[in-house]
């Protein structure tokens, strides 16, 4: 059921109940039941239990109405508690309560059913705020005092009664755990009344929700209330692989989602035939790899090759039929079979050499090429003299003994000294 509060706000964020958009599927308030008998009229003998749910639809449970108040589906409301009060919120009203009391097997005149105080006021629901903002620090401390007295267990939610005067922990263990020392630490450091409730893994799936392989939510998280035993056999009469990591849901069991179709595979292999996973033939025992269900085929190998062949049902009946009677026959004779789908076509090889041009790559290219050009000394043409320690030796034979390297390219003259060479000794002599 939408609401009006989950309208997106600035950026893209949800609004209101902070499901994140999640109406549809249930997000607001989870394992919800479609309430189908509210527009049927009221009888005279009106249901007088309300569904109540707590915590986003984690937990529920019945009260009863015993001032026949009208509520409507959404609506926080006050009830009883331990030793105190509890806020929840209505989920279900009317006739089809009663439907949800004979599924959990509930009495409607059940005298133990606690009952329903008051419609919320402002103040309760602050005190339940500030009582629901403490859980998760609870859960951690909680998980670290259970690691302190070494008990083989892992604290998996904290749920907190809206007045704070009671708090349930629900915890996994694999064998029995002794927490009674626990429940005085925890009473103690929390100064609550303390509840101990163990849970499975698929519970604990539910409780924290998350988002499947399949992209949807979890089955446990939003609908699946019943959670059956599920095995290997499951995945085999499906034809599945026995993979671990893909038959294994988040809890580190198997998917529930493995016996949805598991009654139609069931229903579907009854018409094949038993005891032929080993046919006798000429080239030897072809053994059963696969039944296809949706072709009517069996599928068998033979040891000479890891190829699969496809048979009819009516020929391996005929062939099992020969070989009670001591006959091998020749050939499998297998069946053609014709895939529907579309046949892909490779793309033709396209030289494209020569055809993209890398011009950011020649740009760089270039660009480096300039500014080694600009180092070199004399400029990027390479001209003008370039000064050195051999041309103030020419300037040494002119005549000055400190005199600079261009006086000394002039009494030198051309010759290899204007380049920077060895000084001309000839011409040396000439000025004496």
């Amino acid at each position: 059921m939408g609401c009006s509060g989950c309208s997106t706000d600035k950026g893209g964020k949800p609004n209101g109940c902070k499901s994140n958009g999640g109406c549809s599927s249930g997000g607001c308030n989870r394992m919800n039941a479609y309430d189908w008998l509210h527009n049927l009229p009221m009888a005279d003998n009106a249901c007088q239990v309300v569904e109540v749910s707590f915590s986003q639809g984690t937990r529920k449970d019945f009260y009863r109405n015993p001032s026949l108040q009208p509520f409507e589906k959404g609506e926080q409301i006050a009830v009883e508690g331990v030793n105190g009060f509890d806020l929840g919120e209505v989920s279900l009203t009317g006739e089809i309560v009663r439907l949800q009391l004979k599924k959990r097997g509930v009495k409607e005149d059940n005298p133990e059913m606690k009952k329903i105080l008051r419609r919320a006021t402002d103040r309760d629901v602050d005190l339940w705020k500030q009582n629901k903002a403490r859980e998760p620090e609870a859960v951690i401390r909680s998980r670290a005092i259970a690691k302190q007295l070494k008990l083989n267990m892992k604290i998996s939610q904290v749920e907190i009664q809206a007045d704070g005067k009671k708090a349930t922990f629900f915890y996994i263990a694999d064998s029995r755990v002794d927490f009674r020392e626990l429940i005085k630490v925890y009473a103690y450091e929390f100064k609550v009344k303390v509840e101990m409730r163990q849970i499975g893994a698929r519970q604990e799936a539910g409780k924290v929700g998350g988002i499947g392989s399949c992209g949807r939510e979890l089955c446990c998280s939003t609908w699946l209330t019943e959670f059956k035993s599920v095995n290997t056999n499951a995945a085999r009469y499906q034809n599945l692989s026995i993979n671990q990591t893909k038959l294994s849901g988040q809890c580190g069991r198997l998917k529930c989602c493995l016996n949805y179709e598991l009654d139609t595979y069931l229903d579907a292999l009854q018409q094949f035939p038993d005891q032929c996973d080993v046919l006798q033939v000429a080239k030897g025992n072809a053994f059963l790899a696969k039944k296809d269900i949706f072709k009517n085929l069996m599928w068998y190998t033979l040891p000479d090759s890891n190829k699969q062949y496809p048979l009819s049902i009516e020929r391996v009946q005929k062939i099992k039929a020969l070989n009670q009677q001591g006959i091998r026959p020749d050939e499998l004779e297998p069946v053609e079979v014709i895939s529907n789908k579309a046949t892909e076509t490779e793309p033709e090889f396209v030289e494209l050499v020569g055809q993209i041009s890398l011009r950011s790559l020649d740009k760089a290219d270039r660009k480096r090429r300039q500014q080694q050009q600009q180092r070199r000394p004399g400029g990027p043409q390479g001209g003008g003299p370039r000064p050195g320690p051999q041309q103030g030796g020419g300037g040494q034979q002119g005549g000055g003994p400190n005199r600079g390297p261009q006086q000394g390219g002039q009494q030198a003259g051309p010759g290899p000294q204007g380049d920077g060479g060895r000084p001309d000794n000839r011409g040396g002599r000439r000025r004496r």
